[in-house]
């Protein structure tokens, strides 16, 4: 690929990116939670389960790792809002 094509690759890659900042799509628009009981393994969104990042959790559907997700969402996806008792 010449320098021009770079250039223009660069220019129009750029273009696209800045007009994806700051837009939410229809899922994001709404509130989010935490939802204990959905996530797949390595997918988590933050701390649980002894480990301080999200991407760690072992299993799927661990009722102690949890996702941010709205709660019309969770209740479809067979989650909890709240954490499970200890």
């Amino acid at each position: 690929m010449n320098m021009k094509k770079l250039a223009i690759a660069a220019a129009v890659g750029s273009f696209l990116a800045a007009g994806t900042i700051g837009t939410a799509t229809a899922g994001e628009a709404g509130s989010k939670d935490k939802c204990y009981g959905v996530a797949k393994a390595g997918k988590n969104d933050c701390a649980a389960n002894g480990h301080s990042c999200a991407g760690q959790a072992k299993k799927d559907n661990d009722p102690n790792e949890w996702k941010h997700m709205s709660k019309d969402d969770c209740a479809k996806a067979g989650g909890k809002t709240e954490a499970p008792a200890k």
